[in-house]
């Protein structure tokens, strides 16, 4: 695959009523020194949130790249948001995933492209950071019998090189904020699964693409400053957070056993809830405890898609 001769990197945003941060993100995308790319962004939020996106928002980025707009028919999550911009655009050679509540660097899109390129690799993430200089991640370690996800490299220094052989070897999946996915990737495995509806979607992709054969790489080059938790409040401290990502997150994370590795669910169940004890409980956090324990037992049933309690 050659990206760079057989069309544009198509980059999918998903937004949820928030223009502001689209626009944020767009100015950075403004300066990206690999030129052959558009910008497609779902709008999750409703009639009157898209009209104040296309209201904001240009039909091109100042180099000419094209900007498209569409329309959700209703709240479709992460997923549904992404499946759609895909969809839009089957011809791309390639999807960047990418969150608005992101910055980019000007290199990192020519350096997910540079990684994909060498073709022994069918997606690619990278460097993940916060705005202070410490990593968020560099890619993504799931524990089945834990039920839990690990970033790798959390809390690193920027300024540190990581181990790029080390952190291919280990990661098992690449963290939604920003993505790169190859049409091969997509031909073999498909597109993500909307009844995860937010949280660890990314997760069950890739673990689904490695049980096909896809191999996940690895672009250290590929800075994005993710701030992370502005558009579901998943950043405020702990015993301030609201319903919607502690319960969506539980109960994904059992999803995500249940739908790659069924023979872990007993443990993961057990574990799972002994470590919400832990992060929730013991912090006297029993309105967020409370979320969790839902969520986990709305996982235990196999409830998909948006809670109830949210339409």
């Amino acid at each position: 695959m050659n990206p760079a001769k057989n069309g544009p990197i198509a980059i999918c945003m998903v937004s949820f009523r928030s223009p502001e941060q689209i626009i944020a993100c767009l100015e950075t995308l403004a300066a990206t020194t690999y030129p052959d790319f558009e910008v497609i962004i779902c709008e999750n939020g409703g009639e009157a949130a898209f009209a104040a996106l296309t209201h904001a928002v240009s039909h091109t980025l100042p180099a000419g790249q094209r900007i498209t707009c569409l329309l959700a028919e209703s709240n479709l999550g992460y997923a549904g948001g992404v499946n759609l911009c895909m969809a839009s655009r089957p011809d791309a050679q390639a999807w960047w995933i990418l969150n608005p509540d992101t910055q980019v660097e000007p290199g990192t899109l020519g350096a997910l492209v540079a990684r994909l390129e060498r073709g022994d690799c069918d997606a690619v993430g990278g460097t993940l950071y916060h705005a202070g200089g410490t990593v968020q991640a560099y890619g993504g370690r799931w524990r089945p019998a834990l039920a839990r996800a690990e970033s790798i490299g959390h809390g690193a220094s920027l300024a540190t090189a990581p181990d790029v052989t080390t952190i291919e070897r280990d990661m098992n999946y690449l963290l939604g904020a920003s993505m790169m996915i190859g049409r091969h990737f997509v031909e073999q495995v498909g597109l993500m699964r909307e009844d995860y509806f937010l949280y660890a979607e990314e997760v069950e992709w890739c673990l689904r693409g490695i049980a096909r054969g896809m191999r996940l790489g690895f672009a250290p080059d590929a800075l994005v400053c993710h701030n992370q938790g502005e558009t579901t409040g998943s950043a405020t401290s702990i015993r301030e957070r609201p319903r919607l990502p502690i319960f969506l997150d539980e109960r994904n994370k059992i999803l995500v056993v249940r739908d790659t590795r069924p023979a872990m669910l007993p443990i993961a169940v057990l574990t799972s809830l002994i470590l919400g004890i832990l992060r929730f409980a013991r912090r006297r956090a029993w309105r967020q405890w409370g979320y969790a324990l839902t969520g986990w037992w709305a996982g235990i049933r196999n409830q998909r898609g948006i809670p109830n309690w949210l339409r």
